[in-house]
Parts: C-alpha cells; structure tokens; sequence
C-alpha cells in the first residue's frame, strides 16, 4: 500500500471518526435531557456543544500564538545562514504548492523537529528547532517544510480544532451525567425507565451509563486517530511537493535517532513532525500502539517513503 492510498483512505478515515463523534456527543445529550431533565430536546446537548465550541474559537483565532508562546519560539532571524535558507525554502515550497507564504520561526532547542499551526493558510506559521537546522541539509530540510506545508494545505489544524470541540463537549456532557448519577436525578430516572418499556429501557440506561464514564477516554482515543491519520498524509503531500520523498526519509531517519525536545509541553506534543518526547509507544506497530500513540511509527513512515521513491527517479 503506498502513501496515496494511505492518503485517500485516512481522509474517509477522518470523516467517520468525526462522525463517530458526533453520534457520541447526540446520544450522551439528548440521554441526559431524557433521563435527567424530563424532555425531548437536546438542551443540554445544544449548550455542550455552546461550551465546546467557545472553547475551540478562542483557539482557532489565538491558538497559532498559544502554541508559539507556549513553546518559546522566535521569529527566524533573515541575517541567520540557516534561519534564511529555511526562510527560503519555505518561500519555495509554499510558491509550489499555491500557498500563501507562512510565518517562519524558530524554537533554540537542540533536538530536531518542526511543526505548523494557524487556522488557515492565510494565518499560518511554520515552526522549525535550531537542532533541525543545524543537523538536516538542504533537501531534507525541505522535506520536513514540505511535510508541515501539507498540514496547513490540508486545513489540518481546523480538523483537530473541530475535534477538539467536539472532545470537549463530549467530556461536558460525561461530566454532567456522572455528577448527576452521584448527586440526584433517581426517582426522575426511574420514571423515564418506566416511560422506555421496562428491560429494554434499562438496557437503554446501561449503555449509557458506561458511555458517560467511558466517553472522555473514547474522545481523545479518536482525537488520536485523528491525528495519526493526518501524518501519513502529510508525509504524502510532502513527497508530492518535493519530489524527493528519500530527503524526508532521511530527515525522519535523523530526528529518530536524536534526544528529546529539552522545551517540555506535551499539550502540543501532536504538532510536531515525530514524537518531541521519544515516547516507547509511538515506536510500535501493534493494536495497542495504535490506540494510545499519538505518531504513526516512524519507521513505518521511512519505509513507505522509500518505497514511493521510484516514482520520482
């Protein structure tokens, strides 16, 4: 199976596990307003979903400034040999792909990673540590602005903006149901059982009992997904652009065998190329991996770049 496939089929792959999050966050508002609050209608569902969604906004208009604060990074400096050949080859790669030109910075970090963020191509920056800098030469630091240059083409970070609001409505919801489980709601919900027809009304409760305490757990196992998802196929994009798909082979190669980001904040631990924190469980390939990860494995991703590189020869 070769990246575009991958490509093809993790956008399908995206479009259902929002799905998936949508029918969660339905079934869990319009349960607690049945059972809790005596009616039909999604109240509780419409002002998870108000909650979530302001949440998501403030980052959609300042997440991109949140997460370059938060990770100290600076304008790349244009008077800098290095910082001006990665001001260049952004300026390259972004006339290739039709973009508009992102902001460019730089994280002092000697371990080599880089990241995008900004709501959309219009507002856009691309991250890069002074260890990618100073350890990648020129076709391979392409390759990785080639790879975060997709992210934003993709609208990536609006994805998981989205899902970001629909986890955090889901875990509103979760919350509200379990207080109300331990704090009052019993006589109202037995009625409402009654209502639903005995065995199969409290079938009905059970199923959500256990998806008000498993939900938040649910949410950020598909979030996950989500994002692993979105790195094959910027990995794609990135061979697309470039036509070199060995140079981010061998970029991926290099960041694989260097030390952990030193710069600590695992909240945006996702945005980055690889793994900042060298985590065991995004180096594997199994079931288990795959649900918690938070990377596809990265020597899974070199050996699908090299595979592709006939293509280009």
């Amino acid at each position: 199976m070769d990246f575009y496939t991958i490509a093809e089929r993790n956008k399908r792959r995206t479009v259902f596990l929002i799905l998936i999050f949508t029918a969660i966050l339905a079934f869990l508002g319009y349960m607690l307003d049945f059972y809790y609050f005596g009616n039909r209608y999604p109240y509780m569902t419409i002002f998870a979903i108000f909650i979530g969604g302001f949440q998501a906004l403030i980052g959609y208009i300042a997440g991109d400034k949140m997460v370059l604060h938060s990770v100290r990074a600076r304008p790349a400096d244009p008077t800098n040999f290095k910082e001006k050949q990665l001001i260049n080859i952004v300026e390259e790669l972004s006339l290739a792909a039709g973009l508009p030109k992102p902001k460019v910075y730089v994280m002092d970090d000697p371990s080599p990673n880089a990241f995008a963020t900004g709501r959309d191509p219009e507002h856009a920056s691309v991250c890069a540590t002074t260890g990618l800098l100073d350890m990648m030469n020129r076709e391979e630091l392409q390759g990785v602005m080639g790879h975060e240059l997709t992210h934003i083409r993709e609208r990536d970070i609006l994805i998981m903006t989205m899902v970001a609001a629909l986890a955090g409505a889901i875990g509103i919801l979760a919350a509200i149901s379990r207080n109300l489980m331990y704090f009052g709601g019993g006589k109202r919900r037995k009625s409402r059982e009654s209502e639903e027809g005995g065995s199969a009304g409290l079938v009905i409760f059970i199923i959500y009992i256990v998806l008000a305490i498993l939900a938040p757990l649910i949410a950020r196992l598909l979030a996950l997904a989500v994002s692993r998802a979105r790195e094959y196929t910027a990995d794609a994009g990135s061979a697309e652009l470039t036509r070199n798909p060995l140079a981010l082979a061998s970029a991926l190669r290099k960041i694989a065998g260097a030390p952990p980001l030193q710069i600590k904040n695992h909240g945006v631990a996702h945005l980055f190329i690889a793994d900042p924190y060298k985590k065991k469980i995004n180096e594997k390939d199994s079931l288990w991996a795959n649900l918690w990860a938070t990377h596809p494995p990265i020597q899974k991703r070199i050996t699908l770049l090299e595979q592709m590189a006939h293509k280009y020869m």
